[in-house]
């Protein structure tokens, strides 16, 4: 049997992959979806954590089911998706519940990790704050592509939108980017 290469697609004839290739796949894909998890999650580091767990627990355990109609990457990447979605939501809910005299708006993330360190980096603190200034889903697709090396049509997969609305947010995103990371050119 040959290994999983992240960028098979799988026959929709077969019907489930077996245990151990699923979990040497996930092995080989880990620093990819670790560097996706934390994208997902606002950088917040701990959360990246407890979503990839549950993501991997999802596909393990069998709830989340690898159809073949994709390549392996990109099912993992949305599952890590819905997951974080999933994670992002349950905590807003706790936060107002339980913290319901303060503004969600207004809590600040005190921690600090070495991402810090990265972007101390002029070059990296230029194209970090000129992706943040971009709309979250531009942010994704472009990371989606230039990070993870995923075809624009597998980030339309992963992030549940048209491809059509992918090409967008990707052409409109680099353009922002190239606006405000070229001197003279930002507004």
């Amino acid at each position: 049997m040959s290994p999983i290469s992240s960028d098979t697609t799988f026959q929709p004839g077969v019907r489930q992959m077996e245990q151990c290739e699923l979990e040497r796949a996930l092995e080989r894909l880990h620093p990819e979806t670790w560097g996706w998890a934390l994208a997902c999650c606002g950088r917040e580091k701990e959360m990246a954590e407890e979503v990839l767990q549950n993501s991997y627990l999802r596909i393990i355990s069998g709830r989340a089911k690898f159809g073949g109609t994709s390549s392996l990457k990109t099912w993992l990447f949305g599952v890590i998706r819905l997951t974080a979605r999933e994670e992002i939501r349950r905590r807003k809910f706790s936060l107002k519940r339980f913290l319901s005299s303060r503004s969600l708006d207004n809590l600040r993330d005190e921690s600090t990790d070495a991402d810090e360190a990265v972007e101390r980096v002029d070059g990296s603190r230029a194209l970090i704050e000129a992706m943040a200034s971009l709309s979250r889903r531009q942010q994704q697709v472009l990371q989606l592509v230039f990070y993870h090396g995923m075809t624009i049509e597998d980030a339309a997969g992963v992030m549940h939108i048209s491809l059509g609305s992918a090409r967008t947010h990707y052409e409109r995103g680099k353009k922002a980017l190239a606006r405000l990371l070229t001197p003279g050119l930002a507004p």
